[in-house]
């Protein structure tokens, strides 16, 4: 967990933009939903984004309004005192079709194998599933891990920027990718790590509440 770190500082940078909403009466619900579609259009770019420069920068920049707005929702219903138990299922069932969509896109698109991509995949779905599942049981939602969905956005946002300019494979290890395929495989091992760190963390919880 790296950015999470700094969750205070990233609620004050979005101060301005929730109060617009705010001011505006934009719904968090709503803030939710517009960042699904910013994330499947996000997801479209990538896709196609394969050798066009500017497919893969509107893919980072609608990438980067899914992940302010995500940072947004929360706390714009927190302001409006209108903060509920279903906004924040809703909240979580929409960053996963989100994850699915823009990191899908990106799989897709060419920049890794199939292989590869559903490594990456399950690795994103699995550490945020076992962060909510261990509030399902009782131990509260568990933020830690080496990468969380903050961490990952900015590696694909930052990596998707630099091969903008280097478009050149890297090869390693005997596999070829662009900067944004390495980026991706990073965060798919990552990820995965990230779950056994919340798995190994809620067997210590859940035990010691036995004792």
């Amino acid at each position: 967990m790296t950015i999470e770190s700094f969750r205070s500082v990233g609620s004050i940078l979005l101060e301005p933009i929730v109060n617009v909403f705010h001011t505006h009466r934009v719904t968090a619900n709503a803030v939710t939903v517009l960042s699904l579609i910013f994330a499947l259009l996000s997801g479209i770019c990538y896709y196609f984004s394969m050798g066009s420069s500017v497919t893969l920068f509107l893919a980072l920049a609608l990438a980067f309004l899914n992940a302010l707005l995500d940072g947004a929702d929360g706390l714009l219903a927190r302001k409006a005192g209108i903060a509920s138990r279903y906004g924040d299922f809703l909240d979580h069932v929409i960053d996963r079709y989100s994850d699915v969509l823009i990191f899908g896109g990106a799989c897709l698109g060419g920049y890794v194998d199939a292989t590869a991509g559903m490594m990456i995949l399950t690795g994103v779905l699995l550490a945020s599933y076992l962060g909510t599942q261990a509030q399902a049981v009782g131990v509260g939602r568990v933020y830690g891990g080496i990468m969380g969905r903050a961490d990952r956005m900015a590696i694909l946002i930052m990596a998707s920027s630099l091969n903008i300019v280097y478009q050149p494979r890297l090869g390693l290890w005997g596999f070829s990718y662009s900067v944004l395929g390495w980026a991706l495989i990073i965060i798919g091992v990552a990820s995965h790590i990230t779950a056994l760190q919340r798995i190994w963390h809620t067997r210590k919880m859940l035990l010691e509440k036995e004792v």
